[in-house]
């Protein structure tokens, strides 16, 4: 009696003589293809189409990108807060990264710093290159955000160094100091 094709590996497993002894030229199913099947589609929209451009949007960062920063640092390990002042002098798109150099001025101790804007996520690496720097960092470290330049966070060379946030907004737009004095308010009765 013939065994059939799909309890063949069932058998070989129940038996181990039958596992020993070949199988027979005729149990052997060569490998067909499937039919390959057109997909029709009516001409309409099947789906969504991302239209955001982030090479274009790279290239427009790197033109408008305002070229002084100014905020300050905190240390996660409290202190007074330093003030900073970033300037970049050079910003060059890279598909859709937007290569960042410059310096930056971490409590009056100025280093060069180099960075890198994902200008699809807004994901900033921020390099600082050389050593003196302010406000007990330590070389080695990078400002690291989600947000662009204007929220950071200093990612420490090591694990007992807890860090710190940089929080920045571009000069032109930077609260000022007024020298000219403010009238007292006065009350309307």
């Amino acid at each position: 009696m013939p065994v059939p094709l799909a309890a063949m590996p069932l058998l070989l497993a129940a038996s181990p003589v039958l596992a020993a002894t070949p199988v027979p030229a005729e149990g052997f199913v060569p490998f067909t293809p499937p039919e390959r099947q057109s997909i029709q589609q009516d001409g309409g929209v099947s789906g969504e189409v991302e239209t955001f451009d982030p090479i274009a949007r790279a290239r427009l960062i790197a033109e408008q990108i305002p070229r002084r920063w100014s905020g300050s640092y905190q240390s996660f390990s409290g202190g007074p807060a330093v003030p900073v002042v970033l300037r970049i002098d050079g910003a060059t798109p890279v598909g859709q990264i937007v290569d960042l150099r410059g310096s930056m001025a971490i409590g009056g101790v100025e280093t060069p710093v180099q960075g890198n804007l994902n200008a699809k996520s807004d994901q900033l690496d921020l390099l600082v290159l050389a050593d003196p720097l302010g406000a007990a960092l330590e070389p080695g470290g990078q400002f690291q955000s989600v947000q662009g330049l204007s929220l950071s966070g200093w990612s420490a060379p090591r694990l007992t160094t807890p860090g710190g946030r940089l929080q920045m907004v571009p000069e032109a737009t930077a609260p000022s100091a007024r020298t000219e004095p403010v009238a007292p308010i006065r009350g309307l009765w």
